[in-house]
């Protein structure tokens, strides 16, 4: 056999493995990877070397998320104002890097507002004129985009504004990855035992083992080098990422079933979109949020 023909059955190899990891995973592998890995850079360099271009990536990443959902909302026929919704995401995102907890509170009720009333305004051309029934529908889809992207993603921020806190949000990436990570060699490896099979058939409980177990590990070990706290901190934040992030995962899947789309979108290659790598995030900075909190490093 020449060199020629053994590089191309190495390839024909290469491929086949990929499609089935791909079935099984239901994601491409190679492409997940490097995406993946180009994201994590630029996370990285935006954590630790200014913690103010770290606010303006989170008010990036609610937009195009934000966008996302919006237009998921309208394949299903609500129609949720895109620009409408991501000035709202901004307002959330802003007040909570300018005035923390209360200014995201605030923040939240003006950029509801500023959404319920644009879309109100929308109904008065005849274009866009729709029933009431309806319209109380599009302005509910999208009060429920802004409170899950953008309300939920500004812990982020209120996170990396606390003491220590890029060292807070590395561990909220590094544990929720780790999720992630577990659940995909261990579901694909010696996945059986469907969790959720009407809402997520690729989960398994096996899986989700293989995810607790490297969730309290990372936990733990990010607690005592990164953190400089206690075990017990990491084995907490481990339990509860592992809960939150599962369940983001989800909530997600369960929103494009009933909305009737695989995924958000296709501009992550490998990952589909950017909503579908942030389901899991997005609940546990709650977590990690509260934990902080709890410990009074956070205000």
């Amino acid at each position: 056999m020449s060199g020629a023909e053994r590089r191309e059955e190495l390839r024909a190899q290469l491929e086949a493995t990929n499609a089935k990891i791909e079935a099984r995973a239901g994601r491409n592998l190679f492409l997940a990877v490097g995406s993946g890995v180009a994201f994590g850079a630029l996370f990285l360099v935006s954590l630790f070397i200014w913690k103010d271009l770290f606010a303006l990536l989170v008010a990036a990443l609610v937009s195009v998320a934000l966008v996302e959902l919006a237009s998921a909302f309208r394949t299903a026929g609500r129609r949720v104002p895109r620009v409408g919704v991501v000035l709202g995401g901004l307002i959330v995102v802003g007040g909570s890097y300018f005035f923390g907890a209360a200014g995201m509170v605030l923040g939240l009720f003006a950029g509801s507002l500023l959404l319920t009333v644009w879309r109100l305004v929308e109904g008065l051309f005849p274009q866009w004129e729709t029933p009431p029934k309806t319209l109380i529908r599009d302005v509910f889809s999208g009060l429920f985009t802004l409170v899950y992207v953008a309300f939920l993603g500004s812990f982020g921020v209120l996170l990396v504004m606390s003491d220590r806190g890029e060292w807070w949000v590395f561990t909220l990436v590094l544990v929720v990855v780790s999720v992630d990570i577990g659940a995909y060699a261990a579901g694909v490896t010696l996945g059986k035992h469907k969790m959720t099979p009407r809402i997520s058939p690729n989960k398994t409980w096996e899986g989700f083992a293989g995810a607790a177990i490297v969730a309290l590990a990372s936990g733990v070990l990010a607690s005592i080098f990164a953190l400089e706290e206690p075990w017990w901190v990491g084995a907490i934040i481990g339990v509860l990422v592992l809960l939150t992030a599962t369940g983001g995962d989800l909530t997600e899947s369960l929103i494009k079933r009933n909305l009737g789309v695989k995924d958000m979108s296709s501009w992550i290659p490998g990952h589909g979109g950017l909503l579908d790598r942030l389901d899991s995030l997005l609940p546990s900075a709650v977590a990690v949020y509260g934990v902080a909190l709890a410990l009074g490093v956070a205000a």
